[in-house]
């Protein structure tokens, strides 16, 4: 389980000020929500921390080489994730973070980008991701982001054109890990991810390990 930091700025004005407030956001994540310390969630160790930011573009590298700090010196590993939209030219908000490579996954957002998205074309969407796999560190984990419903995002791509138009194409990318669903409550009603799982995943013998996840 990951605690999400940022989202929507239209629900909440968030912004780091400078590498110093970088340094203190860190060490309060790692206190309250990674150590096993008492805090908001009572004394929790969450699996990592996952970088949904769609506000300002400073100082969230800063963030994610100070929560690197805390797991290189304690001995407790977690993981940083990060959501970014599609686009790369520039990538909004996230591009300096990302760049640090220090990502174990990365859920890239195929929606609410009619460029990028199945708004465009499955071809638009392919061409995106062959970006993304281009660009993001061997060692950071893709998968692809689409709305679990028509009403999540815009960029709905009908499970059997994700099945059999896009899947296939990504799951020839060696850092592909699976998909990522916005939002579990559209998945549950709409049934989504029960009709590709069993196309998500690579093979049983290439990855047993790539799977499907709600945000």
């Amino acid at each position: 389980m990951l605690l999400s930091i940022g989202g929507d700025p239209n629900y909440s004005n968030y912004s780091l000020s400078s590498p110093a407030d970088a340094k203190e956001v860190a060490t309060y994540l790692y206190n309250n929500f990674l150590s096993g310390q008492y805090g908001p969630l009572g004394s929790v160790e969450l699996d990592g921390i996952d970088f949904d930011i769609e506000a300002t573009e400073d100082y969230w590298d800063d963030l994610a080489r100070e929560l690197d700090f805390f797991r290189q010196t304690t001995g407790r590993y977690f993981y940083l994730s990060a959501a970014p939209q599609c686009p790369t030219d520039p990538i909004y908000y996230l591009g300096k973070a990302i760049a640090t490579k220090l990502f174990d996954y990365i859920f890239v957002q195929f929606y609410n980008n009619a460029q990028c998205s199945y708004v465009s074309g499955t071809n638009a969407l392919l061409s995106s991701w062959d970006k993304w796999v281009g660009l993001v560190a061997s060692n950071n984990s893709l998968f692809v982001g689409v709305p679990a419903a028509t009403n999540a995002g815009n960029g709905y791509i009908p499970p059997e054109v994700l099945n059999g138009e896009v899947l296939p194409h990504a799951k020839e990318a060696s850092n592909y890990e699976g998909v990522m669903l916005w939002d579990r409550y559209r998945d549950v009603l709409n049934g989504y991810s029960d009709q590709i799982l069993s196309y998500v995943i690579k093979s049983k013998v290439q990855d047993s390990a790539a799977s499907v996840s709600d945000a």
